[in-house]
């Protein structure tokens, strides 16, 4: 099945993308950004960031046993060329982020925690992406929307149904703790469980899809006090499902 063409407009530059978060700080409005492989080296300051966010999440706060490299958390799935979705505060810090990589090539669920399948099949598909690697940082002021989440949680969720819905996914799979199962489920936008809990590390871990749809996408953003599109540009068609 061919996949849908991408309609999402990227910010052309850094520098573009630095006016942009200039503009928004006036409206105190914060830029969620989406990187693809093609805006790696224009993007390189804010993957960085990324790279440090997520130490702090999964390395410092979790204590999650991940590949790391002085400040940075960095796996092998991050050569696979993925998509980001990165939250970028009024100050041009990134507090936020999500990756994304296509079922069709490798994926975590497949190839590093498979027994959270308890023998079900992995998804090998177009119309399902995997993502991983969901973090948001507290030290970051956010206010508190429904359910006691962050509205930084709430952007970050609703933009990636945004970019599910651009893709044309029907479903996201993710490997998520217990606790971050609880919060999309809180926010209405419920995992639906493959496996059981398996313990990993120090946690405890659920394998399970998160539905793309526009449905899903109006609750994210309602309970998250959001108006309108999430992501730096529109991206959702009226043909999207």
């Amino acid at each position: 099945m061919a996949r849908r063409p991408c309609l999402i407009r990227q910010a052309d530059s850094c520098k573009q993308l630095r006016l942009h978060c200039a503009c928004n700080r006036a409206m105190e409005i914060a830029v969620l950004q989406l990187i693809t492989p093609a805006s790696y080296d224009a993007f390189a300051e804010q993957l960085a960031e990324m790279y440090r966010l997520r130490y702090r999440v999964f390395k410092d706060r979790l204590g999650w046993d991940v590949p790391s490299c002085n400040d940075f958390e960095k796996d092998a799935f991050d050569t696979y060329k993925p998509t980001y979705l990165i939250l970028i505060g009024h100050s041009g810090r990134v507090y936020g982020c999500v990756r994304f990589l296509p079922t069709t090539g490798p994926t975590m669920l497949r190839d590093v925690f498979p027994q959270l399948l308890d023998g079900k099949e992995m998804p090998d598909c177009p119309l399902v992406w995997e993502c991983s690697r969901f973090a948001v940082d507290h030290d970051e002021p956010s206010p508190t929307r429904v359910g006691g989440i962050s509205a930084a949680a709430y952007e970050l969720m609703a933009g990636m149904v945004e970019f599910g819905l651009s893709q044309g996914m029907k479903e996201i799979v993710t490997v998520t703790d217990v606790r971050l199962e609880k919060i999309s489920r809180r926010a209405q936008w419920g995992l639906r469980r493959i496996g059981s809990v398996h313990v990993v590390g120090n946690t405890s871990a659920v394998a399970g899809y998160l539905d793309v749809s526009k449905p899903a996408l109006v609750r994210l953003l309602e309970g998250g006090g959001l108006k309108g599109p999430v992501l730096w540009a529109p991206v959702v068609s009226a043909k999207a499902a």
